[in-house]
């Protein structure tokens, strides 16, 4: 048994949901298909798929197999292509993680643009701010903000985005505009930011001409979403420390503002991370390189 081909028409079973169909995107005929699955079982000596007259359901050893055989392919198909001069047009399976903010406005709005330069390359999205185990869930980078912690990923900085602090008119009403960052701490509330990996509300630094403070502000709600901290913002729970292109749209319907116009917000630095034991391929870094590009041009456009 060739259990590399195996594998692949495996992997194009799961992913189409029957035999005829994978055989038709392998254009082999379902014969063959079905032959070499029940191969590739008898030799994993286990039932990869449970068949019924109209779909192929995948059993819990065949989804464990599925993830590793899509990441052992995955990094096949990318060493051949680095030994065939492909590198003007990688190709592939992309798995990205990054938060819902930055997925929905600021990598899909653009992706058009990404899929014209690389057509080859599809991009699997995992939204949400949260740990991920790379090696597990097939996971080849993530785009995370702030400077990264974690000793086992290898980190490169794509850019800095422009951070303000912002309050809804209600709050203002009720509360008042904060008028130095220790008010965050005493008279006033901020919506705290659970970090996803200390599981604690994130501290606040702010600085001016003559200092540079960090502030535990106390809080109403905390969340761990970027989406839900802007919105907890808006329905006037608290000061939020937002990158501007996060909240543009609301401030230009006057849902919020900027308070605190005389302290300075440290830049959002933003992060591609993946693991060490993988090395940068041809695709992570093509999609590194048009996220930089793009954080840079959002940075220019947000300083006009």
């Amino acid at each position: 048994m060739d259990q590399l081909s195996a594998m692949r028409v495996f992997v194009r079973v799961v992913e189409t949901g029957n035999f005829t169909r994978a055989a038709a995107a392998l254009d082999m005929p379902k014969t063959t298909v079905t032959n070499m699955v029940q191969g590739l079982e008898q030799h994993l000596r286990t039932t990869l798929l449970n068949r019924t007259t109209r779909r192929v359901m995948v059993t819990t050893d065949g989804a464990l197999y599925y993830e590793r055989a899509q990441q052992i392919l995955s990094e096949i198909d990318e060493l051949d292509g680095s030994m065939s001069n492909s590198q003007a047009q990688p190709s592939g399976r992309l798995r990205v993680e990054m938060a819902g903010a930055f997925a929905d406005l600021l990598v899909l709005p653009n992706l058009c643009d990404f899929h014209n330069r690389f057509p080859q390359i599809r991009l699997d999205i995992g939204v949400g701010d949260r740990l991920v185990d790379y090696i597990a869930e097939n996971v080849d980078c993530a785009l995370r903000a702030g400077t990264p912690t974690d000793q086992s990923l290898i980190a490169r900085k794509v850019g800095e985005l422009a951070m303000n602090a912002y309050a809804a008119p209600n709050y203002i009403q009720k509360f008042g505009e904060p008028q130095h960052p220790r008010d965050l701490e005493q008279d006033h509330f901020s919506v705290g930011y659970l970090n996803a990996t200390s599981g604690r509300v994130m501290s606040a630094e702010f600085q001016n001409s003559q200092e540079k403070i960090e502030i535990s502000p106390r809080y109403l709600v905390s969340v761990n979403d970027a989406r839900s901290y802007v919105n907890a913002a808006i329905a006037g729970l608290g000061v939020v420390q937002s990158p501007r292109f996060m909240v543009r749209d609301a401030v230009a319907r006057g849902e919020l503002v900027e308070v605190l116009q005389d302290w300075h917000c440290e830049s959002l630095a933003l992060y591609i991370v993946y693991p060490q034991t993988r090395h940068l391929s041809n695709k992570v870094r093509v999609f590194v390189d048009w996220l930089a590009r793009l954080v840079h041009n959002l940075r220019v456009s947000d300083q006009h």
